[in-house]
């Protein structure tokens, strides 16, 4: 009998906790929470893959970039991006790494440097609405707009809530999901797609980093489609789904079918930035596949997928496609 595979989707704040001071013994710590808990589910019997954000740590590169502009030439967005993935990929392989050991789990850990094509012709390219990096002041985002061509933003009322926006286009491939896959049915536990993966372009045969940003949900849901997973686990900082977030009358939805999912995206006003993309990466790949998915905190990782915290993703109809038509039918996104 196959062995469930489970696509485990990280936020950010897994690696840089908003509490904790931005240092690499502070990743580090965060890196081996996130990994007790990857590694409880391992043990439960599931094969892992792994993705996450990186919305802090590159914005750190690129606020190093902007400081150090004097001495040394700043590396462009793509660039950083993938210097993220190789920083997040190494604090995450080590931490696995040594909790499998601990925990008696024999399962070699590999992160993947991962592009991931886009649409030259998405819209998004033409409205840079996606926040990154720090806040600036009006006079120094007029600056940094002239010193290195962004495009900056006011989030917000006052002088000094502008931040610098760039695209943000739609996921529809992963270039390395051959290899993705391959190294899944060795046994490995793969991290890949870090970040959203580097967002490319094809210009004629060739591949071409672009100033933007992949919404790494979205990325984590066509990761789930490639390597025919069971399930995607979308954990964050918030312990579910809320209709009415953040009001007196907030409720938390333990379980959603896709259109009522797709209804609550519609009607309750959830941010670009926050919750919207969960619950658009979720019921995407719960249609496409018609396996459940979930949204949970972080420590619940292993309870959500035992159906005991979290929100729960269920398909509209009352057979869901699973088992090998699932399969047959996810081949068309590697």
């Amino acid at each position: 009998m196959n062995a469930r595979r489970v696509v485990i989707a990280l936020g950010g704040n897994a690696l840089l906790d908003r509490t904790m001071a931005d240092t690499a013994e502070a990743m580090r710590a965060s890196a081996d929470v996130a990994a007790g808990v990857i590694a409880e589910i391992a043990s439960q019997g599931w094969e892992v893959v792994i993705t996450h954000g990186n919305g802090p740590q590159v914005g750190r590169i690129l606020l190093q970039n902007e400081t150090a502009k004097a001495v040394t030439a700043a590396m462009p967005l793509d660039v950083c991006g993938a210097q993220s993935q190789g920083q997040i990929g190494f604090l995450l392989v080590t931490a696995i790494r040594n909790t499998f050991k601990e925990k008696g789990l024999d399962r070699p850990v590999v992160n993947i440097l991962t592009l991931t094509r886009v649409r030259s012709d998405d819209p998004a390219f033409q409205h840079p609405a996606k926040p990154i990096g720090p806040y600036y002041g009006r006079a120094q985002a007029r600056r940094m707009a002239r010193d290195f061509g962004y495009h900056m933003s006011p989030l917000g009322s006052g002088d000094g809530n502008w931040r610098r926006t760039v695209p943000s286009p739609r996921p529809c491939a992963i270039e390395q999901a051959p290899e993705i896959v391959g190294l899944v049915r060795s046994g490995a536990t793969v991290i890949a797609c870090g970040g959203g993966g580097v967002p490319v372009v094809e210009i004629g045969s060739r591949l071409v980093g672009v100033e933007a940003v992949v919404d790494k949900d979205l990325a984590a849901c066509i990761l789930a489609q490639t390597v025919h997973a069971d399930t995607l686990l979308i954990l964050t900082d918030v312990d579910g789904v809320y209709r009415g977030y953040g009001t007196p009358q907030q409720e938390r939805l333990s379980t959603l079918t896709v259109s009522q999912a797709r209804s609550l995206l519609a009607q309750d006003g959830l941010g670009t930035g926050s919750m919207g993309p969960k619950i658009d990466a979720a019921a995407s790949f719960t249609e496409a596949t018609g396996s459940p998915a979930y949204i949970a905190r972080l420590a619940d990782g292993a309870r959500a997928l035992s159906e005991h915290a979290g929100t729960r993703i269920t398909a509209d109809h009352s057979t869901p496609l699973a088992g090998p038509a699932a399969e047959q039918r996810t081949k068309t996104i590697a």
